[in-house]
């Protein structure tokens, strides 16, 4: 057994080294609960232990193959430039659904108001997609283009979630405390890619990582 899973372990491990997923932040920056996950430290910036964020990413990846297999939603969560776009793509490719922008308060906690504007979202883009919006004059129609981007950016990446998702999955907790918080109310479970300068004692399943870099976040 231990010979058949190691070899994919070192695969694992040397392909977060080539992401660049080992480098950490400054020792003052890191905080307590990373601690377990410091390797050292090089030109003043802490490495983290690939083996053990191996070992995150493996738990973490199992966790997330029963959610799927169960048909249950997992919602992708990624404010920060570095992950916004993959955030998106990976969760369209999973038709799942996302939140790519700064997280509205209530999002979850308040769902109920929340799907009211997604359905206001739905309504006037279909409206608008089928002419039907012909009555209203062309300042209206502006007014109206304008409501639908607004709605569109905050709220686009929700329409195919339905009800609350059973799962987050969130790059950078430190960035979505307002996501990590509401989960916590709910008892929502979190996956989060997590650099040494978060918290990490209310995450499920933390993977530290570099979460700064483009390349290593692409990769996880």
């Amino acid at each position: 057994m231990e010979t058949s899973v190691q070899p994919n372990k070192e695969a694992l491990v040397e392909a977060l080294f080539t992401a660049g997923a080992q480098f950490g932040f400054s020792r003052s920056r890191r905080h307590p609960s990373t601690s377990a996950y410091i390797y050292g430290v090089k030109n003043r910036v802490e490495i983290i232990d690939l083996e053990k964020s191996a070992d995150a990413l493996a738990r973490a990846c199992e966790f997330v193959t029963n959610v799927a297999k169960k048909r249950e939603k997992m919602l992708f969560v990624a404010n920060k430039l570095e992950a916004k776009a993959l955030v998106r793509e990976a969760a369209e490719r999973l038709q799942l659904p996302y939140v790519k922008e700064r997280w509205l308060g209530g999002t979850m906690t308040n769902w109920t108001e929340m799907k009211k504007r997604i359905a206001r979202l739905e309504d006037m883009s279909t409206k608008r997609e089928n002419n039907e919006l012909g009555m209203y004059t062309k300042k209206e129609r502006l007014l109206i283009d304008r409501e639908i981007a607004h709605l569109e950016r905050f709220f686009g990446g929700l329409v195919s979630m339905g009800q609350l998702p059973s799962a987050l999955f969130v790059v950078d907790p430190r960035e979505e405390k307002t996501a990590m918080h509401e989960a916590r109310a709910l008892h929502i479970p979190v996956v989060a890619l997590a650099g040494t300068d978060c918290d990490i004692s209310q995450v499920a399943y933390p993977i530290v990582v570099n979460d700064s870099s483009r390349t290593s976040i692409a990769y996880v």
